[in-house]
């Protein structure tokens, strides 16, 4: 498949892989139906971009839902260069136009749906070029984005005998020439002409800058002590440690986003991650991988003292490129609710079989995220939950998610039924990427960090909220940080009961009030 579309490439376009196949003339069943294992809502959209399995559904006696879907393929995600904009996965919603970007309300959501949403995606397939070109089918190849923030390669060569590690996740010089490369004819000149980004996290120059035009085919010619032939997905992790559900999903979102450009949403995938140290890797959120790989992820030590060849290698687009998603993404204001954070969503639940429960008739569920850290704890807890718990509609609950004592998994379950979502600055609210679509999320205080958890609201259309009345939230101190000094992150916090209570039922009115609420006859009663 990936061949495809290295040859697409080489004929000035990059379709995505699949589309213009024909099925073979024999037997059914011709495809492994299940394997696709994707949210019903998606199957037209994944139809769309692979005809070859359409034209399977229509004539085949298998899974009657993918044959509904195959009949009429107009839908489309929106990076498809045939894709209609009336036909795409959901549009950005503005509400105002932010004259330092743009003039008109039209504008403006085409410039958020090219910042965050499948739009792009439809930019990096339109960057996409050959860096290593093929002469035969059983050669290497390399194509990339711009800058190197994405690429895929083809017998690929990695020679590990004689690396040296040390204590830097990801060194610069970590391949010499020669042990990285491939039997293609190399554009060595626009290979170092995409270095200008060149950063751990921004960019796989640094890794590729030695990629080697090789004079033997490296599986062919039996130079492999080992060949992978799942197609494997490279990564540099966000953080150290997978500890910080903010910067780890930076990971997730962006590994998602790699799976369309590639159009493969398969497990039968191998996930290795790219660092140079010799340290290993703790990860609190490790069964977030099973919505992309059947397999453990691999350290790339795993390979040391050997030469390891892959058939089909993708180098992932990183948590932290300059216009990337979602650290620190420059967004355009008013605007809100993209496709491609939905999706994410729904892939990732349909994946680790999280379901919606409810909502339960007669009640708004409302969770609260408590906090067991030093700092940036609620002191007057208590008080908040007794004042909910007066209105007869609301469920409280109050969860802790510390990893020893809550499964990720089961963290996900509540979440993912909970209407409204409550809790202080930190990375526990990236959750929100996982509340139901009606659902409102209240950021109890921000801590001076303004744009952090609304701009992720906005990304994934959840109603966001935070405190707005300063002279009604009251600091136990003015915070201490250890090298900083003051800091409003480093303090904890007491809460005006009636401002808490006038925002919450904010929230709830707008909950009841969302087209998606199952249950419409509440509202009265709120």
């Amino acid at each position: 498949m990936l061949m495809l579309l290295v040859f697409g490439v080489l004929l000035h376009k990059v379709p995505l892989s699949g589309q213009d196949q024909t099925p073979p003339e024999t037997g059914e069943p011709l495809y492994n139906y299940a394997s696709i294992h994707l949210p019903e809502e998606h199957i037209p959209f994944f139809l769309y971009n692979n005809r070859y399995i359409a034209t399977i559904c229509k004539k085949g006696s298998f899974f009657s839902y993918l044959k509904k879907h195959s009949e009429n393929l107009k839908y489309c995600w929106g990076y498809e260069k045939s894709c209609k904009p009336e036909f795409r996965f959901g549009y950005p919603i503005c509400n105002y136009v932010d004259m330092g970007w743009t003039d008109t309300l039209e504008s403006a959501e085409d410039i958020f749906w090219r910042q965050a949403d499948f739009g792009y995606a439809r930019e990096r397939l339109e960057e996409m070029h050959v860096l290593c070109q093929p002469k035969e089918t059983s050669d290497s190849s390399l194509v990339c984005s711009r800058y190197l923030q994405y690429c895929r390669a083809t017998n690929l060569y990695l020679d590990l005998r004689n690396i040296k590690r040390n204590h830097d996740r990801f060194k610069e010089d970590f391949f010499q020439s020669g042990e990285i490369g491939g039997h293609c004819r190399l554009d060595i000149h626009t290979l170092i002409s995409e270095g200008q980004r060149k950063s751990p996290l921004q960019s796989w120059f640094a890794e590729l800058q030695s990629y080697t035009q090789l004079n033997f085919r490296p599986i062919e010619d039996g130079k492999c002590d080992i060949v992978i032939e799942k197609p494997t997905y490279f990564m540099k992790l966000d953080a150290a440690l997978g500890v910080n559900m903010y910067h780890h999903f930076c990971d997730f979102i962006n590994l998602y986003i790699t799976q369309h450009l590639n159009n493969s949403f398969s497990t039968e995938v191998h996930i290795v991650m790219w660092d140079t140290s010799s340290y290993g890797y703790g990860d609190l959120f490790s069964d977030t991988w099973k919505a992309f790989t059947d397999y453990d992820v691999i350290h790339l030590k795993t390979y040391d003292s050997k030469r390891v060849c892959f058939r089909e290698a993708i180098f992932s687009l990183l948590p932290r490129m300059r216009y990337g998603l979602f650290y620190n993404t420059p967004l355009i204001s008013g605007c809100q609710k993209t496709g491609l954070f939905r999706a994410f969503s729904q892939h990732v639940l349909h994946r680790l079989n999280i379901t919606q429960e409810g909502p339960k008739d007669g009640k708004i569920r409302v969770t609260i995220l408590a906090r067991s850290t030093e700092y940036r704890k609620i002191l007057n807890q208590n008080e908040l939950v007794n004042a909910l718990k007066t209105v007869s509609m609301f469920e409280v609950r109050i969860v802790d998610y510390k990893y020893k004592e809550l499964g990720f998994l089961d963290q996900l379950r509540i979440t993912h039924n909970t209407d409204i979502f409550i809790g202080m600055h930190g990375a526990g609210l990236t959750h929100l990427l996982f509340l139901p679509d009606w659902a409102a999320v209240f950021e109890l205080y921000n801590c001076e960090d303004e744009r952090c958890y609304l701009d992720l609201a906005r990304l994934r259309g959840i109603h966001y909220t935070t405190w707005r009345r300063k002279n009604k939230v009251f600091p136990q101190d003015k915070g201490h940080h250890p090298t900083l000094g003051e800091h409003p992150k480093f303090t904890n916090y007491s809460f005006d009961v009636e401002e808490f209570m006038y925002l919450v039922l904010q929230a709830a009115d707008h909950v009841l009030q969302h087209p998606k609420w199952p249950l419409k006859k509440e509202h009265d009663e709120l």
